[in-house]
């Protein structure tokens, strides 16, 4: 069981919505009190948790020095799920696929994001790589507001069998790359697919590319030549919601 401290009033409230069951103790400033402090620690209380008062520089130490707003929690970090857990899921899914893909993605401010994202479009999975990549860490839960505790996380040793696997189940694979003319606009995402993002200012690993069935990019109307890849993220899974939405009226 890893242990992890979260803090701020928003990554507490959080965690109380979307994983009560794992906060382990609570730290509050003995000199603040406000109406959603005062909320958070009546809904820790009714948890059991009785939180620990102590002074302001008690809380920067456990908040390694990041805004606090008068609150820290420990928590039961998510942990990341199994291949053998994946296929189980794409087995047994009823619903038309649509899998998230991170290809050796290391900043884990934008797998937070992403995680984010994914819960907000109703993706049924991430998939990140195992090697060279972030998983789950304090940082990621911080940033993904609750959405690492509700969007499961697969992560996988080879990318490229995982791919293959997934076309031998009738998903399309969509990989995200700059280069190719064919754009987001232009492009079915109402089949069963999964939408390879690649790392950070490098895209796709070739092994990973030449397993996609369809390459498509976002438009760049101006002078930058890419999106943050959270962002770029964001724009393809949103046009995806959009289409499955039109699809069923």
């Amino acid at each position: 069981m890893k242990l992890t401290k979260l803090y701020g009033l928003h990554s507490v409230q959080a965690a109380l919505d979307y994983s009560p069951k794992k906060i382990h103790q609570a730290w509050v400033d003995s000199g603040r009190q406000d109406k959603r402090l005062t909320q958070a620690i009546d809904d820790l209380g009714a948890l059991g948790i009785v939180p620990e008062k102590v002074d302001r520089k008690r809380l920067d130490r456990l908040a390694d020095n990041n805004n606090h707003q008068g609150i820290v929690i420990e928590v039961e970090m998510p942990g990341e799920l199994s291949e053998s857990d994946l296929k189980t899921a794409v087995e047994n899914l009823t619903e038309t696929a649509l899998f998230l893909v991170l290809d050796n993605v290391q900043d884990p401010h934008n797998l937070g994001a992403c995680l984010r994202t994914a819960d907000a479009t109703g993706v049924h999975g991430v998939i990140i790589t195992k090697d060279n990549a972030t998983g789950i860490t304090p940082t990621v839960c911080k940033v993904a507001s609750g959405a690492a505790e509700t969007v499961p996380v697969y992560q996988v040793t080879n990318l490229a069998r995982t791919l293959r696997w997934l076309k031998g189940e009738g998903l399309w694979i969509m990989g995200a790359a700059g280069e190719t003319a064919q754009t987001v606009y232009t492009t079915d995402f109402t089949i069963p697919m999964a939408l390879v993002v690649g790392t950070e200012g490098k895209g796709l690993r070739r092994l990973t590319k030449e397993q996609c069935d369809v390459l498509v990019s976002v438009p760049m109307l101006g002078q930058v030549e890419s999106l943050n890849l959270s962002v770029a993220t964001g724009v393809l899974l949103y046009e995806a919601v959009r289409q499955r939405l039109a699809a069923v009226k």
